[in-house]
């Protein structure tokens, strides 16, 4: 699988890890930044993931940031972007069982390292399950449609 992977300072070492992890288990990680502990701005790396699955070039995203929150906001801007903050198996798997959730946030604030590697594994095996969760997608990709313009 192809993954699109970001993050900000607070969570580069951790996606640098799960990068090797997936190189490893035989997927394709796409590193979107950032590269240091140096302070950054979380949209610019979540919209950049977030852009790679909606286009196609990613099968699937994962973001760190030090919660999971403020990247999953970000990225869940995009139209198609369904992002999930997991800090758990069960979030994770049921994010794509029931929600098909096409980006993972995690926060290095939140989880260790074993359980991140974790929750990865669980998101990338898990397939949506559709049925009554597909009606409740088409009524999401509604609401991207008629959404509100944002204040200024």
């Amino acid at each position: 699988m192809k993954i699109a992977l970001g993050a900000d300072h607070a969570g580069f070492e951790l996606k640098d890890h799960l990068a090797r992890v997936l190189t490893d288990e035989g997927h394709e990680p796409h590193d979107h930044g950032t590269r240091s502990s140096e302070s950054v701005d979380y949209p610019d790396f979540a919209a950049a993931v977030a852009q790679a699955v909606r286009g196609g070039d990613a099968d699937l995203g994962i973001l760190v940031c030090g919660t999971g929150i403020g990247v999953a906001i970000a990225a869940n801007k995009v139209d198609g972007i369904r992002a999930a903050t997991c800090n758990d198996l069960f979030t994770a798997r049921m994010a794509r069982a029931h929600n098909d959730a096409n980006v993972l946030t995690l926060g290095a604030r939140v989880v260790g390292v074993g359980v991140a590697e974790e929750i990865v594994r669980s998101f990338l095996s898990t397939q949506f399950e559709g049925g009554r969760h597909g009606r409740r997608l088409l009524k999401l990709h509604a609401l991207e449609d008629t959404a509100a313009p944002a204040a200024a």
